[in-house]
Order: C-alpha cells, then structure tokens, then sequence
C-alpha cells in the first residue's frame, strides 16, 4: 500500500496498523493495512487480508452498537478502509477487562494485586472471570509503549475531566456487555478489548475499531470451564497468540531484543486466524478481495463524494 494524496487532504498520519488521512479538517479515511503490531513494535512482515478483517468486524461492531453511542463511522468504501467523523481524541484508551488474562494476569503473577487503581481479589485463577467487568485505562501514546494510568491520574492530568469520565466509563462497560452479548450468539466470549472516544461539537463519540482481534480477546464459551478447572490454556481468537509466539522466540519488544523470522507458513497462520476470527465473530463466510492501490484510491474518492 502506498500512501495517497486525496482531493481535499490536509493531515496524513500512519499508525502501527492504520493509516489516517484527513480530509479538509472534518472527515478521516482510515486505512487498516496488513501491517501487524505486538508489544508496541510493528513487525516486519504483513499478514494477508488483515486489513480488510479488522475493517469489516469494525464497521460491523459499530453499526450494531449505535444506540449505544454514536460513533465516527459514516461509509465503508473499500473493504480494508472507512470513512468518518474527525473528533478531538481523549488521550486514553479504555481497556475493559472481563477475565483475569494477558497483561492483568502477568501483573498479578508478579504479586501484585492493583491494576490501574482498581484493586483485584486475591485467589484467582489465570482467565477467570472477575464478578463484574474492570476498567484499566492506558495512555494513549503516539510513539513508543501505552502506560497503565488510574481514573484518579486521569483526572488530575486533565486527561478527562471527572463527569466525562464518568460517561466515557458507563459506554465502555455497555459496549462490553453488548460485545459479550454478540460473542455469546456465536459460542464465543469477549475476554477484555479497548474502545477509543473524542469529542465533536461537545459530544462524546467512539472512535476507531471495536470488538476485533486486535483491539480484544475472544475464548471459545464450549470447553471453557472444563480447561479453567483443570489450569490448562484456553482455546481462543485472539492477536495473543503471536504475542506467546514472541515471547518464546525471546522478543518482548524490548531494548536490543530482535524481532524473530516469521516463516511463510507461519504468515499464512496468522492470516488463516484472522480469517477464522472474523467468520466465528460475524457468521458468514469470510470474501476475500484484494484490490489494487489504483481501485482503492478510486473507490475512496468516491466515497467521499457521494
């Protein structure tokens, strides 16, 4: 993918996985490419029809949560991008956590029993379920590794003020149930995923992508008590699974460690769970289409005409 240059741009700006493109100041395209991120590190190889999962389970998940919150999204033009609203971010992701996994079970692993401020019960099992969904937020950093931050720290760093966090906490945790709901009618479980939020004209929207593989964890609901039980790991669709691949090839994205050489086979996994994820989170069958930068650029254009 090459970056473009379209009628009326005035900003670009490629993230980890995303590139940005605003349009006169109000409108962003945003284009899910098949560049893959873990530990803050954009791995050097990218993974076939990501771009157009990620972007699909987004534009499904925000379609399907509108009376929740409204949300940036206006059209899909293209199957790997969207175009929608530009709102002023809040420089935080609201990280919703369902279970006791990922980084919060590696936390608590080491001893520790508070997580972004929100204390955690003593005696839980690695994936349990917390008795009701936790909020840990994380700054939002433009370069380099998000850090954990309290509500509280939000607050006084002006991140948020105390009654907009208050709103950006009860659309979190209703977008979650909601997510929970959806992942529930295809047999799966929402485990812990992170919303994104700005603001436009003094209302508060939901930004970017929700309730997809990069953004969340899913666990297979069938057999989930069963392995809970007996300690073993859980069956599930998530990016966490090229994390674990990192960690035992040595790479945690840190200082003087180097990225280890992904396989051909091993790239064509990566695309085939993606796939998967999307087919077992949707319920259709997952059409592949890869287009051209020239019918990209063609079919954005006119998108942001019509």
């Amino acid at each position: 993918m090459s970056d473009f240059q379209f009628p009326g741009q005035t900003a670009f700006y490629k993230g980890k996985v995303r590139d940005v493109y605003t349009i006169n100041n109000d409108r962003l395209v945003m284009i899910a490419s098949d560049r893959i991120s873990a530990f803050d590190v954009i791995l050097p190889w990218p993974i076939p029809f990501k771009g157009q999962v990620l972007n699909q389970i987004a534009a499904y998940m925000l379609t399907a949560t509108t009376d929740i919150c409204p949300n940036w999204l206006q059209s899909v033009p293209a199957p790997n991008a969207s175009i929608g609203i530009k709102c002023e971010p809040f420089k935080i992701e609201m990280v919703v956590r369902g279970h006791l996994t990922g980084h919060a079970w590696r936390t608590y692993q080491s001893g520790k029993r508070t997580l972004c401020g929100v204390p955690l019960p003593e005696g839980m099992k690695e994936n349990e379920a917390f008795a009701s969904p936790i909020i840990t937020p994380s700054t939002k950093a433009s370069e380099g590794h998000d850090e954990d931050i309290s509500k509280e720290e939000i607050i006084v760093q002006g991140l948020a003020s105390a009654d907009e966090w208050e709103q950006l906490e009860q659309r979190a945790l209703a977008l979650f149930k909601r997510g929970q709901e959806l992942a529930a009618k295809q047999g799966l479980i929402l485990v812990d995923t992170k919303y994104e939020f700005g603001k436009k004209d003094g209302a508060i929207i939901l930004m970017d992508e929700i309730h997809t593989p990069d953004s969340s964890r899913y666990f297979y609901a069938d057999g989930f008590e069963e392995r809970l039980q007996a300690n073993e790991k859980q069956k599930q669709l998530s990016k966490e699974f090229v994390r674990e691949w990192l960690i035992a090839n040595d790479f945690m994205g840190k200082e003087g460690q180097q990225v280890p050489e992904m396989s051909d086979e091993w790239i064509s996994t990566i695309s085939n769970r993606y796939i998967e994820l999307y087919e077992k989170v949707i319920g259709t069958a997952f059409q592949p289409e890869a287009l051209t930068n020239e019918e990209l650029y063609k079919r954005i254009v006119e998108g942001l005409d019509a």
